[in-house]
């Protein structure tokens, strides 16, 4: 199996910058750069000085379309491609996948997984997948694709599936699963990984599905032969396994989700594999499953050729506020007060950052069990009565609503912020959500969420977006409208059409609404922190501002994909607004911002080509308005 591209940065190391650079062709091999998420790129070609020559090379539109018949739509463009042998590997929010020239973005071939025919997925967001794993099986190149509900072993030359993998080249990823009343329900969000000879997935079932469904559970097959190897049950499954005493009543046995949706992380070296686990069902109402409720909302470290567990540790007890731990696993080596540590840190919604011994599972800096706001009036809920704060890092985003922080951009936004809070309850981080509805933030989208973090090794700062913004935490007694929902109470019966926003669609809450922070691991601090995104053209042209000298950069809250590092000193990020930026990963400067044809929401990534041209790609967009942009310099130098 070829070695992440650390192995070639020792090589370079070894053979000095011109060793490096006869070595022309840099690959990405992983979502995440690497097994370890650091999206981190040894590539130093694009740098501050030559920026400005920073062009479009070339564009790629996806063939996914909505389609009548199967009452399908695609969603947003989150792809981040892998980009090995000089082809690029393509995932399609119809969980699709196609193969392009990584030099000139021609299409090489393409392969419809015919998820759709199951129907619209019932995720909030839609259809995405984020990426795929690839495998060598000795000269052999094969990729692997979690479509829906299968898991497909596709040839990297033709596109098409490995007839000896599976069925005729694939496999279900729902059959024998306990409780999986409806395969539709299962789904596909980010990429495998492959551990020597093993593929691994997580799965997803939508928060919608509030009934006696699936565990959130990680399985995985022989990489040949398609043969299931190991599964882990986030949720025990048995009262003697452990964690099983955390579900009062042996609500264990009707509880569902707790999925691992977000993308995983692998220490090849030990063997190591860390999940990223899920909010139990429903989000929002714990009712029927009093407790801590382990090992959802935790991060689990597992052997990776057995699936037993190592350690874990819960980031939120009892989940209320859909709080996944929704970001890839950074796999990090810092040094602490003299101490080098192989460590893993977890970024979340709630804006902490978690950093442990990846080996022990021992916190780097203390985590202290805080009390928080217990008190519900809603029938049947017992909230816990703390949940744990990291003591180091700080928190990166804002978190709790007060009067105080309403929307300050006027003086009449100002008082007509607070005359809109005082209809909720508020409170600091962990205030349960209520019947008359509770204000959350960070809202139920992050903090942080999916996009993640990247970290780069030579400052050894963490670089993560987060969104600065204000949700409603409100549930309702069942009225039995909705047959996907088994619970007393449910956010889905409390769904009114009220908005929190203000007319217009003005904030609560004053800007930043997303922004781009740098944490230095080696000691537990924020090194910097800047605004991130233009914003809203209604917040910019709201008739309330008229006159008002906003701010550069309002942030951009809606995106949620995250940022990609480079050895020459450049941080990559979409922001959510139409621009790609870089940053100085220093001091936070801008330093250039590229127009892109929509939206981005997915984290770019780089390469060179055999020609010794570097190239930033990022996709763009959702639904048809979509594009895969490959940015590179005009000239190469």
């Amino acid at each position: 199996m070829r070695r992440p591209w650390a192995v070639a940065v020792v090589l370079a190391g070894a053979a000095g910058l011109t060793g490096f650079q006869a070595n022309r062709q840099v690959e990405w091999t992983y979502y995440g750069g690497d097994p370890g998420n650091s999206r981190y790129s040894p590539l130093a070609d694009i740098t501050p000085r030559n920026i400005s020559g920073l062009k479009i090379a070339w564009q790629w539109r996806h063939f996914d379309t909505p389609l009548e018949q199967y009452k399908t739509a695609p969603g947003f463009f989150e792809n981040t491609p892998l980009m090995i042998d000089g082809v690029l590997y393509v995932t399609t929010p119809y969980n699709n996948i196609a193969a392009l020239d990584a030099e000139t973005g021609k299409e090489l071939w393409r392969f419809d997984g015919e998820g759709y025919k199951l129907g619209q997925v019932l995720s909030a967001s839609g259809w995405k997948l984020r990426g795929a794993a690839f495998w060598r099986d000795g000269s052999k190149l094969r990729i692997f694709l979690n479509s829906r509900n299968r898991l497909f072993m596709l040839d990297s030359q033709t596109g098409k599936p490995v007839p000896s993998f599976g069925n005729e080249g694939n496999v279900s990823l729902t059959d024998g699963l306990p409780r999986l009343s409806v395969a539709s329900h299962a789904t596909q969000s980010s990429p495998p990984l492959v551990y020597k000879d093993v593929v691994i997935l997580g799965s997803q079932v939508p928060d919608r599905v509030q009934l006696p469904d699936p565990v959130g559970y990680v399985q995985t097959f022989n990489a040949r032969t398609g043969k299931r190897v190991w599964t882990f049950s986030v949720i025990p499954q048995s009262s003697t396994g452990g964690g099983a005493e955390t579900w009062e009543n042996e609500s264990w046995k009707t509880s569902g989700h707790g999925n691992v949706w977000a993308p995983m992380a692998l220490d090849e070296a030990r063997g190591l594999l860390y999940l990223p686990t899920s909010t139990p069902s429903s989000d929002y109402y714990g009712g029927q499953r009093k407790g801590a409720n382990l090992f959802a909302e935790s991060l689990v470290c597992l052997d990776a050729a057995t699936g037993k567990m190592k350690w874990y540790f819960q980031t939120v007890h009892h989940g209320l506020w859909d709080y996944d731990n929704p970001a890839p696993p950074n796999l990090i080596t810092i040094t602490v007060n003299g101490r080098r540590i192989d460590a893993v840190a977890q970024v979340t919604k709630q804006g902490f950052t978690y950093v442990f011994d990846r080996v022990t599972g021992k916190p780097v800096w203390p985590i202290v069990e805080t009390p928080v706001p217990s008190d519900s009036n809603v029938p049947g809920e017992k909230p816990s009565i703390t949940q744990p704060v990291p003591s180091k890092p700080p928190a990166f985003v804002n978190q709790g609503v007060t009067l105080d922080d309403a929307n300050n951009l006027t003086p009449e936004i100002h008082a007509m912020a607070q005359e809109q809070m005082r209809k909720y309850r508020l409170g600091p981080l962990f205030t349960p959500p209520s019947l008359e509805g509770t204000l959350q933030r960070p809202s139920q989208s992050g903090g942080a969420n999916w996009g993640g973090a990247a970290f780069d090794p030579e400052t050894g700062y963490l670089f993560v977006r987060a969104a600065n913004q204000v949700g409603l935490n409100k549930v309702a007694k069942n009225d039995g409208s909705d047959p996907l929902v088994q619970v007393d109470y449910s956010n889905v019966f409390a769904r009114t059409g009220e908005s929190v926003s203000l007319p217009g669609g003005l904030p609560l809450v004053s800007p930043p609404y997303a922004v781009l922070t740098a944490i230095n691991m080696n000691k537990g601090e924020i090194a910097w922190k800047v605004p991130l995104g233009e914003g809203s053209p209604a917040i910019r042209n709201h008739p309330l501002l008229n006159g008002i000298e906003l701010p550069a950069r309002l942030g951009s809250p809606n995106s949620r994909g995250g940022a990609m590092v480079t050895q020459s000193g450049l941080v990559f990020i979409g922001g959510g607004d139409g621009y790609l930026y870089a940053f100085d990963k220093r001091t936070g400067k801008e330093i250039w911002r590229g127009p892109l044809p929509y939206d981005t929401a997915a984290v770019p990534m780089t390469y060179r080509t055999r020609s010794g041209r570097q190239f930033i790609v990022v996709a763009t967009g959702s639904g048809a308005q979509n594009a895969l942009v490959a940015f590179a310099l005009e000239k190469h130098e």
